[in-house]
């Protein structure tokens, strides 16, 4: 069989040994390692790549790559990945969501306790040596014996169910599929049955949106879904901001018609300086920016180097964007 030529973005956090592991894995086959911000060296690259492994998303120099048949993006989250060219194209596109599940389950937990506890509120009463106690701090709630809609059972939805059940919550699930439920979730719902997310919303009192942005799911929580919810109920987001009307969910919390909401993402990110996200009460954010796991890149290469073997043998890739993926909307 003829050479295979690799490309690889010298951006990717393999360095020192994860890097002698990447480079064993593609032999036989010729890697070629290129730096995103050079260029004219990925068009050259390009020209005879068939596999390239990149840091980002892929543009219109690999969709234009005369010999490019699979790109893998060392990230989560590719909606800009998933344009309807690339399907067109026929190009293989893989990701390595998983890597960071761990982390991201414990950041929808850490937006659960932080606002069931009103934490903001005790730091403000810290700062001003105020020891808030009762009535002010009435009205605390445990995630024990409390309802979570997890919208999204991919990696991060299955790592959040088991974490869930730990604290002693009852845990929904909602994904595409009609496969078996993962450990920790009661119940499950999902799409190749007809089914919607409205129970979920109706019961929920954490709803968590751990699902990839599509033009299927954009403002998928919208005001309609936000008023099935309970007054008591706090949204976490930690999938991308267009999954949330977020002018919605803004009037939400200012009208009180929900207690809270984490958001690791927003529309547009970052927010500009007036945008009214920054001030709305009872609202956390993070900058798109989770904890990392100290195996976060031999995770990475875990999936890269068995999607090698997979190509190699003509079978299914682990995180292949499918055209349920598509994303036509400008981000």
């Amino acid at each position: 069989m003829a050479e295979r030529v690799v490309m690889v973005d010298t951006e990717t956090s393999f360095k020192g040994a994860h890097w002698d592991r990447l480079a064993e894995a593609v032999r036989p086959d010729r890697l070629v390692a290129v730096s995103s911000r050079d260029t004219a060296a990925v068009e050259a690259a390009l020209e005879e790549a068939e596999i390239a492994i990149l840091a980002g998303d892929l543009d219109r120099r690999h969709l234009a790559a005369p010999r490019l048949r699979w790109v893998h993006c060392d990230h989560a989250g590719l909606t800009r990945s998933a344009r309807p060219e690339v399907f067109e194209r026929g190009l293989i596109v893989t990701g390595s969501a998983g890597r960071s599940g761990p982390a991201l389950a414990e950041h929808v937990l850490m937006f659960s306790l932080m606002l069931g506890y009103r934490y903001p509120d005790v730091y403000e009463a810290q700062k001003r040596h105020e020891w808030l106690r009762t009535p002010e701090m009435g009205g605390l709630r445990a995630l024990c014996g409390r309802t979570i809609g997890i919208i999204g059972m991919g990696h991060t939805g299955r790592e959040l169910a088991t974490r869930a059940k730990a604290f002693g919550m009852r845990v929904l699930g909602y994904r595409r599929r009609d496969l078996p439920n993962p450990p920790g979730v009661d119940r499950m719902f999902s799409a190749d049955r007809g089914e919607t997310i409205d129970p979920i919303l109706d019961e929920a009192d954490i709803l968590a949106l751990v699902i990839n942005l599509s033009d299927a799911t954009h403002h998928l929580i919208d005001d309609r879904a936000i008023r099935r919810m309970k007054p008591s109920a706090i949204i976490v987001n930690l999938s991308r901001g267009g999954v949330i009307d977020q002018a919605a969910l803004i009037a939400a919390l200012r009208e009180k018609r929900l207690a809270g909401a984490g958001l690791d993402v927003t529309d547009p990110e970052p927010p500009v300086a007036d945008d009214p996200v920054w001030d709305t009460p009872n609202l956390l954010i993070t900058p798109h920016f989770t904890a990392a796991l100290p195996d976060r890149t031999e995770r990475s290469l875990d999936v890269i180097i068995e999607n090698l073997r997979r190509y190699r043998a003509g079978q299914p890739l682990l995180n292949r964007v499918t055209e349920e993926d598509v994303w036509t909307r400008e981000m």
